[in-house]
């Protein structure tokens, strides 16, 4: 058995756990939809640290990245090799994660293979859909803005097809639902950071 395929103990995630309630529960929505899937996401971890984990069948809560470049002009996606549908980087948490930003940051790494990515540690948005873990269930999907160091260079990983940067204003198709509403709010993160 890999790890993946064993059912780490809910004591596992305690840290990251107690890192989304805190988080989520001070954050600011960016939008009404966010703001409904943010609740739910917190009624979600009101039953405890095994909803980080992806044997939760009742749904899980996982980090994804949208990685834009130093200056905002380009952001790289995933053609991912599942649903064949271009998406910002992330996936499932795991035990040896302590924080939703440190998830999404380490799934950024891991799915673009490129070395000093930044996290801003402030959801862009926070969106739930249905997906095919444990036969059925759902990503309470946080996500975060990730910003690439000058001159970054992309490595395609074994989750993706392919990667690839795109204007902000000319995504690619087919493009996975919910893509498109996080560049408004990454490049507003990008200011902040540049202000």
């Amino acid at each position: 058995m890999t790890p993946r395929d064993s059912a780490p103990a809910a004591g596992a995630y305690a840290a990251l756990h107690a890192d989304a309630a805190a988080l989520l529960a001070g954050w600011t929505p960016t939008g009404a939809a966010a703001g409904l899937a943010r609740d739910r996401t917190l009624d979600l971890l009101a039953g405890g640290p095994a909803a980080l984990g992806r044997q939760h069948r009742a749904g899980h809560v996982t980090a994804s990245a949208l990685v834009l470049d130093a200056t905002g002009e380009r952001i790289l996606l995933c053609l991912h090799g599942k649903f064949h549908r271009w998406v910002q980087l992330g996936g499932h948490c795991e035990p040896g994660d302590r924080t939703l930003a440190g998830a999404a940051l380490r799934e950024a790494g891991e799915e673009s293979g490129i070395p000093g990515l930044v996290v801003d540690p402030v959801p862009i948005d926070v969106d739930i859909h249905p997906v095919a873990c444990q036969g059925a269930s759902f990503h309470h999907d946080v996500r975060f803005a990730v910003f690439a160091p000058p001159g970054a260079t992309e490595r395609v990983s074994d989750e993706s097809e392919a990667l690839g940067w795109f204007p902000p204003d000319r995504l690619p198709e087919p493009l996975a639902g919910g893509t498109a509403k996080l560049v408004a709010p990454a490049l507003a993160a990008l200011r902040r950071r540049t202000n």
